[in-house]
């Protein structure tokens, strides 16, 4: 009898809580006109360029415009796509692998390439592209 309450218990909390994941994501896709997210999509296992690329790049975003990040209206949000709470955002995007996305509203830009490329050698590039990037949405 006691295991068949856990088993129900669990149960009913596997359902909360994928429900719970599913809302998150769900609020994500309603995005603002005037809000900028900056997602960075990982996997679990990464190396030293895909964490310089986190780093830098929320690095550049908190120095560039530290006001905005404070409000609200840019967010950076780092993404672990083994995650199967995380699919839906991932598939949303099309994004499959390690990657570094602006978007605001109905307009996306990936910088994947540059922040692999400048985050460990050369950050402050990074911090150059992504400003520009946003300046120009």
């Amino acid at each position: 009898m006691k295991t068949a309450v856990i088993v129900i218990i669990l149960a009913f909390m596997g359902v909360v809580y994928s429900g719970m994941g599913q809302t998150t994501v769900e609020k994500n896709q309603t995005i603002s006109e005037d809000k900028i997210e900056v997602y960075y999509f990982h996997y679990e296992r990464r190396c030293a360029t895909c964490m310089a690329v986190e780093n830098e790049s929320k690095k550049a975003l908190e120095e560039l415009y530290p006001e905005k990040m404070k409000s609200g209206q840019i967010i950076f949000l780092s993404v672990n796509i083994e995650e199967e709470s995380n699919q839906p955002l991932a598939e949303k995007y099309k994004v499959d692998g390690q990657t570094l996305l602006l978007v605001k509203g109905s307009k996306q830009e990936n910088l994947t390439n540059t922040a692999f490329l400048y985050a460990a050698t050369k950050p402050e590039k990074l911090k150059k592209a992504i400003g520009d990037t946003i300046e120009k949405m």
